[in-house]
């Protein structure tokens, strides 16, 4: 198998998630700045709970558009930051944006109920039956509620995902909802041309940015690239491979170490999406996704049929060889957690040290060819196996398989109570934060 193999960035490089991450914090603070000088342009209410309001409106509305920015699947924020981030900071930029316009009703009706002779409720209802577009912020501002109550933890934890999804997707039209409103009463808004344009090229970015990344892209790399399942190979008695080939598969964007949401096309799964990493580097010529019969949907891929039609989104990920900072690095995987780390081995130049840890040697998965690939690229494996307690990839452990671990790179995945163990040892023996490599692709989903 042919692969393409990128040198590691040099030590003295600035790492791309660094780049990113300043690059969005510029931005957001750059609109902040210009947002307050068109709310001191606009000038002061005679109210101060009225000014609050205002104020907080606008926060919530810059928030807002922020949050779409976040989770457009945007390839260039991706791949240096990482899906799992990024949706992380867009769960928590939605908290903020929702005090910020509960901050934005409660001050904005107190506000004006001080300056008349109604109560605060009846000052609502008067400000939605006569004042345009209040009532479409007062629905948007339920949506945006509802949105957050299920996007909590412990509502999460007891909806399925397309459920969840489904209700999230009513984001958008609290979105259009709150632009209209700002549209027909926002003093900033309206204040001058020059606000009104800015208000307007905010809203068409964070839009627009959303239409490309999750709409446009995934579409056109589909019609490119015609994904088809061209081989199932199982590996185990509940893991199973699956090849996917296409057109001008050289071209398509993706790294070792990447995964794909994957739609496979027939009746009762089209629409389905899960997150599969590589299981082998891209060759140009095909991609490989290798899945654990976890519930219904993935272990139906073993039946999968040869020829049917494949609807791909990304690549996504930011767990790849772009993130290096290290020469020589050590990639530890726990259970099917192996298969983006059996494809960053075959593209990692340097010496490289594989950790396996599986329950029992019968759950090492792909070890054959991890065995190969390793003895091919001079690299050493190790296969750990037995029950959780006492811990095999305590500190100690960890340093004895590899000594020169802190003059490592460490790329980490698998199951989220052994990786969090991992990153505990990895802190106590003193490995810098920046040469740790993982993601959590439970939040892909």
């Amino acid at each position: 198998m042919t692969t393409v193999q990128s040198p590691p960035a040099p030590p003295t490089a600035i790492r791309p998630r660094v780049v990113a991450r300043t690059g969005l914090y510029a931005v957001l603070a750059a609109n902040v700045a210009v947002v307050l000088y068109f709310f001191f342009a606009a000038g002061f209410a005679s109210n101060a709970l009225i000014v609050l309001g205002r104020l907080t409106g606008l926060a919530g509305a810059l928030l807002m558009a922020f949050q779409l920015v976040l989770v457009a699947r945007l390839p260039w924020l991706d791949r240096r930051i990482g899906m799992d981030r990024l949706t992380s900071w867009h769960r928590w930029t939605g908290f903020s944006v929702l005090w910020a316009l509960l901050a934005h009703a409660v001050f904005i009706t107190f506000g004006y109920a001080e300056s008349s002779s109604l109560d605060p409720v009846n000052q609502l209802i008067d400000l939605a039956e006569t004042v345009e577009g209040v009532l479409r912020a007062v629905v948007a501002f339920g949506l945006i509620v509802v949105i957050g109550v299920v996007s909590a933890r412990f509502a999460r934890r007891r909806l399925a995902y397309e459920t969840w999804h489904f209700i999230h997707l009513y984001t958008y039209v609290a979105v259009v909802l709150a632009f209209t409103h700002q549209v027909a009463v926002g003093t900033s808004f309206t204040s001058s041309s020059a606000a009104t344009a800015y208000w307007y090229g905010v809203w068409g970015v964070a839009l627009g940015s959303v239409f490309v990344g999750r709409l446009v892209l995934p579409l056109w790399r589909n019609w490119r690239h015609q994904f088809r399942v061209s081989a199932v190979v199982p590996e185990s008695h509940n893991v199973v491979s699956i090849y996917i080939t296409g057109r001008d598969l050289d071209k398509l964007p993706a790294r070792a170490g990447q995964f794909f949401l994957w739609r496979f096309l027939t009746k009762d799964r089209w629409w389905q999406a899960n997150p599969f990493s590589l299981s082998a580097a891209p060759d140009g010529t095909q991609l490989r996704l290798t899945a654990k019969a976890a519930g219904d949907g993935s272990a139906a891929l073993r039946h999968m049929k040869v020829g049917t039609r494949v609807f791909a989104e990304g690549p996504y990920g930011a767990f790849t060889a772009m993130h290096r900072t290290r020469p020589e690095a050590v990639l530890i995987a726990g259970g099917v957690g192996v298969t983006p780390i059996r494809a960053l081995l075959e593209e990692l130049h340097g010496h490289a040290v594989v950790i396996y840890r599986v329950a029992s040697d019968q759950d090492a998965v792909l070890y054959g060819e991890l065995a190969e690939l390793a003895q091919r690229k001079g690299a050493e494996l190790h296969l750990v196996s037995g029950p959780v307690t006492p811990d095999k990839l305590a500190p100690a452990e960890l340093s004895r398989l590899v000594p020169d671990i802190t003059d490592r790179d460490v790329f980490l995945c698998g199951p989220p109570p052994m990786m969090n163990a991992v990153i505990g040892s990895l802190r106590e023996l003193g490995v810098p934060q920046e040469q740790v490599h993982f993601e959590r692709f439970s939040l892909a989903g």
